[in-house]
């Protein structure tokens, strides 16, 4: 069916092409674009949407238990499920600059087209953000009118959690803590895709689960890592968002990252989200190859078949 299905505005379309890096970067653009709508689409449903149409306890009640942090753990997991099968017919859907690189490094992606490909997931993470805006701004008003808090005073602190991440109190605002968290989130989400998506790996998982196994890595990275720093664990998804939450009043909050209230503070973190992933992506692969890649590799050059206790039955 979907062979029979003709290009849209024909093969001769100029802008955003259908083959070639113009085609990968639409489908990295717009498969981000999809990963925010919905990744930080569910964070405003949480924070904003859900209290301000009357369904918790209050117009600003949030987090009430752990069943808050799992509605998002599990809203993100859907997000990267449905991003990756959006665009991963064309890219692999990489979505996120720190993979990008990851795969640049170990998996012999191509060098010239890694600075594109972060320019297309930052675009996509920021439209994506944007739109979230657009959808939640009233409900976004609202919550912020019930808890007296003012994004342009540097109080609203709950509702810029929709778009941007920021350090737990508990880190006394060292950037060392959340920096090592980044990297550890980001090593083993490298690690799992890598595991998932490497053919030479019997048990990876076949035909279009992938995706979904994707999303689930994502949610157990984000329920056993994600109170420390907010699992970032992808640059664009946290800064093109930023950019959102800055351009909207949110202010240095937002860029370059500062919050002081009593005890909690932070300074300057906008560069964590995007060091801290970059780093781990590298660590991931590195991992990943070392341990079970280059095994594989070596059985695979000399002919060995799998013994049957590293298999998987198949009845």
């Amino acid at each position: 069916m979907a062979t029979e299905i003709k290009p849209l505005h024909g093969e001769g379309r100029s802008m955003f092409g259908l083959s070639g890096i113009w085609g990968e970067l639409s489908a990295e653009f717009f498969g981000t674009f999809v990963l925010l709508a919905f990744g930080d689409g569910v964070v405003a449903a949480a924070v904003a949407g859900l209290p301000g149409s009357g369904r918790t306890g209050g117009p600003t009640v949030i987090f009430n238990g752990v069943g808050g942090w799992l509605l998002i753990t599990w809203g993100w997991a859907f997000a990267v499920a449905l991003a990756v099968y959006v665009a991963g017919g064309v890219t692999g859907a990489h979505l996120n600059p720190a993979v990008t690189l990851g795969l640049a490094v170990r998996r012999r992606f191509s060098w010239n087209k890694v600075l594109p490909y972060w320019g297309a997931e930052l675009l996509g993470a920021f439209f994506g953000g944007l739109l979230v805006y657009m959808v939640y701004g009233p409900a976004i008003q609202a919550f912020d009118i019930a808890a007296k808090a003012i994004p342009q005073q540097g109080t609203a602190l709950a509702t810029y959690s929709i778009f941007a991440t920021f350090p737990a109190a508990y880190f006394h605002g060292s950037s060392l803590g959340p920096l090592i968290d980044q990297i550890v989130g980001t090593a083993f989400l490298l690690i799992f895709v890598l595991a998932l998506t490497d053919g030479r790996n019997s048990v990876a998982p076949q035909g279009n689960m992938g995706p979904l196994l994707v999303g689930i890595a994502v949610a157990a990275i984000g329920m056993s890592y994600g109170p420390n720093a907010g699992y970032a664990i992808n640059p664009a998804r946290d800064f093109g968002p930023r950019m959102v939450a800055w351009i909207f009043g949110w202010g240095k909050t937002a860029f370059p990252g500062t919050f002081s209230s009593g005890a909690f503070h932070f300074s300057n973190y906008f560069w964590v989200p995007i060091i801290g992933p970059l780093i781990g992506a590298v660590v991931g692969v590195m991992l990943y190859d070392w341990f079970i890649g280059d095994i594989l590799a070596s059985r695979m050059k000399k002919g060995e078949t799998p013994d049957p206790g590293r298999t998987v039955p198949t009845e």
